[in-house]
């Protein structure tokens, strides 16, 4: 190789290595001569007055000091300098100080505006020679294998670098960190976005949790560089923050119970109850995700970093003085600001609610639910009924801004005069009769009749019936009026000796039997007991053998019990002498208490406890009634 040759490459002027390689016939033809300007540098140049006045010895000492320089490895795979000759459209023309020149896709440098021709550049040499004999160049590739080298380097380290995100992709992010980084959308943030587009541009730290040198894969999390850097925030938090200090943070997120407020890497709680000293639906009602407040420090755990912050207690205390401001007996006026089913609140003041109950609505109207007459918005007025400033609780009423009809109760209804009304209503113990709009009165099941047993006014009535009654009781503290409806005629018990007498024959219709005998009603709806032992001189076996309901009898009184309200008759002693009917009468005296359905007074326990209650089953009524059929093997046995 001559010596130009060698210098032209060592100087790396590739016009100088194409003349030369045209001078040794390389496409068939030489070219002319290049001139001694063209072949030199301007240092080489420097000394041309000297080649022709015997200074060819300090050229040829110029010219070695160059030619003792290491020349370039040129071995493909490896990363080489070379410098730009030229910015075309597409491409660039790189000269490595190889043979030949390299091309470069325009796409491959970053920013295009700031490339000029002479820049310095390092490339990654991948083949000497293509077809068309260029050297072939890569700067990404160069830059690739740079930058792989050191982000090997950092994940030995700290892991931490710097990243740009490029693209969306399945499963997460693509980051350009010198090389393509996946980014998993679980370790974006602490809580996985649910938009990532929002990511793509941006430029965060990134720390390498993965990396496969083999396959050139790196895996990246931002979610442990947000983590790492929350818990020195948290931790300096703890250390510098006290009970009852405020601080500023900014809503993160807002759930049914509360929000949740970003104190600048350390999360507090803002409870829902915290927030305001008024009613409050949700927190979305008074709070927007992003929105900045101050707020109030009122506990902290540092063993398991929480904090509980209030909202409200950045305000006065609406509560403080509030039995001062609102005396019982006050009254005010408000808003309805809910309505529940007993009763509706009331707001009287920003942060203060009282609450009338739904038996506060009204003397006498019955109202079933404070929404009947009351929405939610309305202004009203009310009376303070009491103050509870321990619970924050405000009774109040509103039938109190009118009188009590009750309070002159007794001029309306005296007590033994008769009223006239409507059934309203009726349960077990009686009958509810409206007098007037709002007044009620009680008619008891033992106020209904003197002589029968009534278990249930439906026996005798029935809904929107039109009744007459007496008035028997006023209470006026609770309310209420008693009636009685048997008041209207006179007791027939009080003269029941007059009328019935031992001895007397009387007749009646026998209307129910029992196992220990038969009721028979007299006159004046008055029932007498004909017990089992007094229906026939032969044994009675079955009541039901002998009588029938709705049978006709004639009996003789044996027994008068005014006090009890009890008569016992006798149909056997119905042809006695008076001698045989004093007889009789003494041996029902005589009999002992324990002998079961035979004394009267037993005969009459035993009677209510069978008499018919309504909505019970009439089976066992059938049943004393109805003869029961005979099995098989009994008809065989008689």
């Amino acid at each position: 190789m001559s010596p130009l040759l060698r210098l032209g490459r060592r100087l790396r002027y590739p016009r100088l290595s194409f003349d030369l390689r045209a001078e040794n016939a390389y496409y068939g033809v030489p070219l002319p001569r290049p001139s001694f300007a063209e072949i030199f540098p301007e240092e080489v140049r420097g000394y041309p007055e000297n080649f022709g006045k015997g200074g060819s010895f300090n050229f040829m000492i110029h010219m070695q000091d160059v030619m003792a320089k290491p020349m370039p490895d040129f071995r493909e795979g490896s990363i080489v300098k070379g410098r730009i000759l030229e910015i075309r459209p597409r491409e660039v023309l790189v000269d490595v100080g190889y043979k030949s020149e390299g091309v470069i896709p325009l796409a491959e440098f970053d920013d295009v505006d700031s490339l000029e021709v002479g820049d310095e550049v390092e490339v990654l040499l991948e083949r000497l020679e293509n077809e068309e004999g260029m050297v072939v160049l890569s700067k990404e590739k160069a830059a690739y294998r740079q930058n792989w080298n050191k982000i090997v380097g950092v994940f030995q380290g700290d892991g931490l670098i710097k990243g740009k995100v490029k693209s969306v992709v399945k499963g997460g992010l693509m980051v350009n960190i010198g090389v393509e980084a996946f980014l998993p959308a679980s370790q974006i943030d602490v809580v996985p976005p649910k938009d990532l587009q929002q990511f793509v541009g941006n430029t965060y730290d990134f720390k390498i949790v993965k990396l496969n040198d083999d396959r050139k894969n790196v895996v990246l999390s931002r979610r442990e560089v947000i983590e790492k850097e929350r818990s020195e925030k948290r931790l300096k938090f703890m250390e510098g923050v006290n009970v009852g200090d405020r601080v500023t943070g900014t809503v993160k997120n807002i759930t049914d119970f509360g929000a949740f407020i970003d104190l600048d890497g350390m999360d507090g709680l803002l409870h829902v109850t915290d927030m305001t000293w008024g009613r409050l639906g949700h927190p979305n009602e008074l709070l927007k995700v992003g929105q900045q407040l101050e707020v109030v420090v009122l506990d902290i755990n540092k063993e398991k970093e929480r904090v509980s912050l209030g909202l409200k207690q950045t305000q006065k205390n609406p509560w403080d003085q509030i039995e001062e401001r609102f005396p019982a007996g006050q009254r005010i006026k408000g808003k309805i600001t809910n309505l529940v089913p007993y009763g509706a609140f009331v707001e009287i003041e920003e942060g203060v609610e009282g609450l009338i109950h739904v038996s506060e609505l009204s003397w006498t109207k019955r109202i079933m639910r404070p929404s009947d007459i009351l929405s939610v918005g309305q202004e009203v007025e009310a009376v303070v009924l009491g103050v509870n400033k321990e619970e924050q609780k405000i009774s109040l009423g509103l039938r109190q801004l009118e009188q009590n009809p009750w309070d002159e109760i007794e001029k309306k209804f005296t007590i033994g005069s008769q009223v006239k009304g409507k059934i309203r209503n009726m349960t077990a113990y009686g009958a509810f009769v409206e007098l007037e709009e709002g007044i009620d009165g009680m008619i008891h099941v033992s106020d209904l009749s003197w002589t029968r047993k009534i278990n249930h006014p439906s026996e005798v009535f029935k809904k929107g019936d039109e009744v007459e009654a007496v008035v028997i009781d006023i209470d006026k503290v609770n309310q209420r009026i008693s009636l009685g409806i048997k008041q209207l005629t006179d007791d027939p018990w009080k003269t029941i000796d007059e009328k019935y007498k031992i001895g007397d024959l009387v007749k009646g219709k026998v209307t129910k039997l029992a196992s220990f005998g038969a009721f028979v009603q007299l006159q004046d709806d008055i029932d007498g007991l004909v017990h089992i032992s007094q229906l026939s001189e032969d044994h009675v076996a079955k009541v039901k053998d002998v009588l029938k309901v709705g049978q006709e009898v004639e009996a003789r009184v044996i027994k008068v019990d005014k006090v009890e309200r009890r008569i016992g008759l006798s149909i056997k002693a119905a042809n006695y002498t008076e001698e045989q009917l004093r007889k009789e009468a003494e041996a029902l005296d005589i009999l002992r208490p324990g002998e079961d359905m035979v004394g009267l007074e037993k005969a009459f326990a035993a009677a209510e406890q069978e008499e018919y209650r309504p909505g019970e089953s009439k089976k066992a009524e059938n049943e004393s009634t109805e003869p029961k059929r005979e099995s098989k093997k009994d008809s065989k046995k008689k």
